[in-house]
């Protein structure tokens, strides 16, 4: 297929409707293809080398076949990627779209749709208030609560936490102090160095048995920085930690914050989506409480990368918190009834990112979804049931939502917890090596955990016990000396935090 109805005279860059058809044609075809191969395993990785060798070089100075083009795709990129869709990928907070999620995509890129004002974006910025109704709704919110979809829960949380600042305090002040958990993502510590906050102004507590935040420990921190002259502004509070799954006791925070006149923020981009089930709502008890609820639709709600949500109970905050119009913007100021979406964050041209959430919901209806993470927690409740039926397996931590935190049991190695650690490590790049599955690790309480995180829509039954059967009986002298030297990075609680 070669370049033939592309450019001209008057458009270097235009294309004609035949040749637009046939490359997008080719595409899909070499997509649906990739997505439908079973033989791809969930991770192949490549060294740096590796990579510069298949790909450097200066842009071409003339338009390139597009079939050589789409060839030198599937040989040399995307083959070293993770596969989220993968049926056994249980590694990390795992990732997999909708088709229709990304026909989504293409349309708002296709049309390069500009969602930020609704001069000029009346249809999009109407389907994103849609779905954002459609969240608000799920979590318990009032009507009069706004929000904004963003690039996924690190923007959400910063702008949460921008949110609170200004609506509590106004600018930054040396004196303002927030509460997180030693358990909570990382990204709420880079928000608050972004947004000036020193390391001192940020409380890190520790968690509790059960790796919550444990409302009493919060009310003893507040008393002392009262005490010794600091204001309490916010606490962020997590329903669905990276680690464990964890979810902090949403109704004694949100009882003790508003006691105190603190923001409360619940980052639930992992857990949010939950709601959307008897189980699930039932654990996220109190979240309608907050004052702001960060989600993220590329989780469990199986949307493609990037889409995050960020609800604030009162939509007016979140806009009085942003909303600034220059000179040069005065004709799409808001009238009657409008919205600007770019004056409810950072960004003044953003994309569209409703579209691929309208039109899955649209398409497989919201039933489906509910349907999909409700048997993601029972395959949770699978994986949990074989480790504590087995003597090889152990549990590490109380399970909660998808995710079950484990290890293997070694004879012989009951006081060497470092060799312990160091064959667990060697199963996870064992069953990475395998094509079979993946999961990842973290440390729980100083010790090596495996962390299986459940919540694929392509899972089955057999995919977790293949999983689970391969950790479980492995002869670790059948992994070679480099699989076992393969680890994960651990990451995923504050502890990992920027100083």
């Amino acid at each position: 297929m070669g370049a033939a109805g592309h450019g001209g005279a008057d458009d270097p860059l235009g294309m004609d409707a035949e040749a637009m058809r046939a490359l997008g044609y080719r595409t899909v075809d070499m997509l649906v293809a990739r997505l439908t191969d079973p033989a791809i395993p969930p991770l192949r990785r490549a060294t740096p080398a590796e990579m510069r060798a298949r790909l450097s070089g200066p842009p071409p100075q003339d338009g390139q076949d597009f079939e050589a083009i789409v060839e030198r795709l599937e040989r040399d990129v995307l083959p070293f990627m993770s596969r989220g869709d993968h049926p056994g990928f249980f590694a990390f907070i795992p990732f997999c779209g909708t088709w229709p999620g990304a026909l989504g995509d293409f349309v708002a890129s296709a049309c390069n749709v500009y969602a930020g004002s609704w001069m000029e974006s009346a249809g999009p910025t109407q389907l994103e208030l849609e779905v954002l109704s459609w969240f608000r709704a799920w979590i318990g919110y009032p009507a009069q609560a706004g929000g904004i979809l963003l690039g996924g829960g690190s923007a959400a949380n910063l702008t949460a936490l921008a949110c609170a600042r200004e609506s509590l305090v106004g600018s930054m002040t040396a004196d303002v102090v927030g509460y997180v958990s030693d358990q909570a993502h990382s990204s709420l510590g880079r928000a608050a160095r972004v947004l000036g906050f020193r390391p001192e102004q940020v409380r890190v507590l520790p968690h509790d048995a059960g790796f919550r935040l444990d409302p009493r420990t919060v009310a003893a921190a507040m008393d002392d920085d009262l005490r010794a002259g600091w204001r309490p502004l916010f606490v962020a509070a997590t329903a669905g930690t990276t680690n464990t799954g964890s979810i902090d006791p949403l109704e004694e925070l949100a009882d003790l914050c508003r006691e105190r006149g603190v923001w409360l923020h619940v980052d639930a981009a992992y857990g949010g989506f939950a709601a959307l089930t008897e189980r699930g709502g039932a654990l996220l008890r109190g979240i309608e409480r907050a004052d702001s609820v960060t989600l993220d639709p590329h989780k469990w709600l199986y949307q493609p990368y990037e889409c995050g949500a960020l609800l604030v109970r009162d939509d007016h905050a979140l806009r009085a918190a942003f909303q600034m119009t220059p000179d040069y913007l005065q004709d799409s100021e808001e009238a009657a009834e409008e919205v600007n979406l770019s004056d409810r964050g950072v960004q003044l041209t953003r994309s569209a990112r409703a579209f691929k959430v309208w039109l899955s919901l649209q398409y497989f209806g919201e039933r489906a979804f509910r349907e999909a993470i409700d048997r993601s927690l029972d395959l949770a409740e699978l994986v949990r049931s074989r480790v504590e039926a087995g003597d090889d397996l152990e549990l590490m931590a109380p399970p909660s939502l998808g995710i079950v935190c484990f290890r293997r049991r070694f004879e012989g190695l009951v006081s060497d917890e470092d060799e312990a650690d160091r064959r667990n490590a060697a199963l996870v790049a064992g069953l990475e090596r395998s094509g079979l599955g993946l999961v990842s690790s973290t440390v729980l309480r100083g010790r090596y955990a495996l962390r299986a995180c459940v919540m694929n829509h392509t899972t089955t039954r057999a995919d977790v016990e293949r999983v689970i059967d391969f950790l479980e009986t492995c002869r670790l002298e059948a992994l070679s000396a480099e699989a076992a030297a393969v680890t994960y990075r651990r990451d995923g609680d504050m502890r990992n935090a920027p100083p």
